[in-house]
């Protein structure tokens, strides 16, 4: 006999808003000086909101420009239909060289010891060429201009060389120290770049989110280098730093929901969850959330974060488990079985972002959105695919 199971039955659900998204990149693309393309990065199935649908919204919304991380994802974004330059971000075997090939794909060159390698195989895919100019994590070496050059003008005969990008590690903080590296960085950048402006290379890019906004319109150095901006973390609606503002109307795409599965009563001197580590000391009643660490809600926030229900803070008590939450509603006295759960999200006037979710684990908001289990359901909210 065979059981067919309903997958609409909610226990931990995500509402992933593609409107808000398009309106995201359509309200960052404005901020930029006129001419400058988006480069959507969407790995990690674009934090958690689902690479395929992002992917296909923003094609609609004009971006023709996408980053991930690996040849899976990209390869995957490929077969579902998505056009336009795919960037791999990270390292690929020189195993899937051909696949490169076969599917347009474009692959970063984290070292010259790669690109030899890569050379090796026979394929001539399309590549662009890494320079690390401070982050000391993939890249030829920034500080030697002349070197990198010689590197760049060896490989673009070898392979089918179309760019260069670096990575500005500390963008998003606001201090004068901060400030002078991400600068030095620029400058290491543009400094390669003008040394191999003769060939023409069409994808020469540095900005990340927090640089397109606060470093992008600030000086004639990004001349023949600020074209193109990788929008991440602000695409989603976060904050690449938490002490950053971000452009009005670019807002969270997700909400994360549950439902309490029981409502019981404390009483004073008994204790809840594994280990014991919340004994009520007065009267309580205790939600069930249908939601736990298995599902990414972190452990950490055990006995400190909390979750949104009928429209008020409720207080996590006790352990986090695998598959449920214990949250203490006896100030919401209307709390009962089958009643929806926020865990990150707005309800009434009160929200609890990802941002919000990370400050309270010492942590970044993407961390937070990584960590979203593939258990948890995504349901979409569509824009019209002719916008």
């Amino acid at each position: 006999m065979e059981v067919h199971v309903s997958q609409i039955e909610k226990r931990s659900w995500l509402e992933i808003n593609l409107t808000q998204l398009r309106d995201n990149y359509l309200i960052y693309k404005s901020m930029l000086p006129a001419g400058t393309e988006v480069m959507a990065v969407i790995k990690a199935d674009a934090y958690g909101h689902g690479d395929v649908q992002v992917a296909r919204t923003l094609s609609w919304a004009g971006c023709r420009l996408f980053a991930v991380s690996n040849i899976d994802e990209a390869v995957g974004l490929r077969e579902a239909g998505i056009e336009g330059e795919i960037l791999l971000l990270g390292y690929s075997s020189p195993y899937y060289a051909k696949t490169l090939c076969d599917y347009d794909l474009t692959q970063a060159i984290v070292s010259e010891e790669y690109a030899e390698r890569m050379a090796s195989t026979g394929a001539k895919f399309k590549c662009q060429m890494a320079i690390d100019t401070g982050m000391n994590r993939i890249g030829i070496d920034g500080d030697d201009t002349a070197l990198c050059a010689d590197i760049i003008r060896k490989y673009h005969d070898k392979l089918q060389l179309t760019g260069l990008f670096t990575h500005l590690c500390v963008a998003d903080t606001d201090t004068e120290e901060c400030r002078d590296f991400t600068w030095q960085q620029i400058r290491k950048f543009k400094a390669v770049a003008d040394s191999v402006a003769d060939l023409h290379l069409p994808y020469v890019h540095c900005c990340n989110s927090a640089a397109g906004l606060f470093y992008l319109n600030t000086s004639q150095e990004f001349d023949n280098i600020g074209k193109i901006v990788r929008l991440g973390i602000v695409l989603y609606g976060l904050k690449p730093d938490i002490s950053n503002t971000i452009p009005e109307g670019i807002k969270p795409a997700i909400s994360w929901k549950s439902v309490i599965s029981q409502v019981k009563d404390v009483h004073p001197g008994e204790t809840i969850g594994y280990g014991r580590t919340f004994k009520a000391e007065r009267e309580m009643r205790i939600a069930t959330v249908t939601t736990g660490y298995a599902d990414g809600l972190s452990r950490h926030l055990s006995n400190r974060g909390h979750v949104l229900i009928h429209g008020q803070f409720a207080p996590i008590v006790g352990r986090i488990c695998m598959d449920q939450t214990l949250a203490d509603v006896t100030h919401i006295p209307q709390a009962k079985m089958g009643d929806h759960v926020v865990v990150m999200g707005s309800m009434g006037n009160l929200s609890y972002t990802a941002d919000d979710m990370a400050e309270d684990l010492g942590t970044i908001g993407y961390e937070v959105l990584c960590n979203l289990s593939k258990r948890v359901q995504r349901f979409y909210v569509r824009p019209d695919a002719s916008l």
